[in-house]
């Protein structure tokens, strides 16, 4: 998954010697609200745009229109961000929504493709947050599934911290294309 100017969505599958990428456009199902504060989001953006989508929120403009409607005024993505770093409670309080929105929409995700081989998160925000992201409802929200918590209690999930992962995938995809040595493997790139 990969928040920034919007939200990416997609799985990699193992076929044999190789993997194969999945396409679609996860980023726009529908948002499903957890918290009293996710509930007052959901109906203000309903008000403004019908349809919420979960990028409508994982996103930039999805940070600043949490933050409109939590703290009540105009503030740019990487003001908040900064803001959040350097202990602004509207701010700390508009991230920490946002890390918690991400853990539930990633956990419903690797429910859904059973991704038992981990969660990697990329894109243009999270990456950015550092120590913040880390100690976010992110995780806990991400296994609080009910049930099926346990099975996802397993799944790990990373921070794609590679500034240029696309590349590694392409020259991936370049390899096994033209027979290289490398498959292509999902996990180049990216750290824990």
């Amino acid at each position: 998954m990969g928040p920034g100017t919007g939200l990416g969505v997609s799985g990699v599958v193992p076929a044999g010697e190789r993997w194969i990428a999945l396409t679609g456009e996860g980023g726009h199902a529908s948002f499903a609200p957890c918290t009293r504060d996710e509930f007052l989001i959901l109906e203000r953006l309903q008000e403004q745009y019908g349809h919420v989508s979960a990028e409508r929120l994982l996103s930039g403009a999805g940070l600043e229109a949490i933050h409109r409607v939590l703290a009540g005024n105009e503030l740019g993505a990487a003001a908040i961000t900064g803001g959040a770093l350097s202990g602004d409670a509207a701010c700390l309080r508009t991230v920490e929504t946002f890390c918690g929105i991400l853990g539930s929409v990633a956990g419903n995700v690797a429910l859904t493709l059973g991704a038992t081989g981990g969660m990697y998160i990329g894109g243009g925000i999270v990456p950015r947050l550092g120590t913040l992201f880390a100690s976010s409802p992110f995780r806990r929200r991400f296994e609080d599934k009910g049930r099926l918590s346990t099975y996802l209690a397993r799944i790990p999930t990373w921070v794609i911290t590679e500034p240029y992962p696309a590349l590694q995938g392409v020259a991936a995809l370049l390899s096994a294309h033209i027979g290289g040595p490398h498959s292509g493997s999902p996990h180049s790139g990216s750290t824990q």
